[in-house]
């Protein structure tokens, strides 16, 4: 089933938005992480929704202010103001979050009926990060060196640090969590696969999809029911 393209407005412009199966009952709204790993997830994202929508679940994917194909910059975007865009796509539905790594940051302004995470990575954790990319370019100083400059570029990202700054302090809470089987933190499922965030090149995985896709699909219906 083909994608439909459409369109959400917030307070700071027009973003594209992406819907996958039917037009009404609940619906997926879901999050790519942020930054570089966005374009390393959207295939395999696109195609767990469109596994979702074969399920009979709805699916919504939402350009984020400043990422993928927005057109808005970065200049002046922080983590709640990112949040609160989102918390405006599907204000006429039952939704709920479907959060992939640093994507799980996104979700607290919106009043979801629940909230589903894969492999959540928490604000710190991607500070850390891209702290980390930042000084294997060739940049000296420690993190609050970085967060000093006005404008920091971290793997051809141009981020500024209102945006950085904001992160630590990002809420990250689900009611069900997956993870892979190589991840030691707190989960309620784990599941034997690749992390498709460090591979070189996008790519998918149609084993993990469908894994995945059944695991929401029977977490959203026991949430509806």
């Amino acid at each position: 089933m083909a994608p439909r393209i459409d369109h959400y407005d917030w307070s700071g412009g027009r973003e594209m938005l992406l819907r996958f199966g039917p037009d009404t009952g609940p619906a997926v709204v879901a999050a790519l992480p942020l930054f570089e790993e966005a374009n390393r997830t959207r295939t395999f994202v696109v195609a767990l929704l469109r596994a979702l929508a074969a399920r009979g679940i709805a699916g919504l994917l939402p350009d984020v202010p400043g990422q993928n194909e927005s057109v808005t910059p970065l200049t002046g975007l922080t983590l709640p103001r990112m949040a609160a865009a989102l918390a405006v796509v599907a204000p006429d539905r039952r939704t709920y979050a479907l959060g992939i790594r640093s994507g799980a940051l996104l979700d607290h302004a919106t009043p979801h009926r629940g909230r589903w995470h894969f492999s959540p990575q928490t604000g710190e954790a991607l500070l850390r990060d891209l702290h980390r990319t930042w000084r294997a370019a060739g940049n000296t100083g420690d993190r609050d060196g970085m967060l000093r400059s006005d404008m920091v570029e971290v793997a051809g990202n141009h981020l500024p640090s209102t945006l950085l700054s904001s992160l630590p302090a990002a809420p990250c809470v689900a009611d069900r969590v997956v993870r892979l089987a190589s991840d030691p933190a707190k989960a309620d499922r784990r599941i034997d696969a690749a992390p498709l965030w460090h591979r070189a090149e996008p790519g998918t995985d149609p084993v993990l999809v469908q894994q995945l896709a059944d695991d929401i699909a029977e977490w959203v219906t026991a949430c509806e029911a």
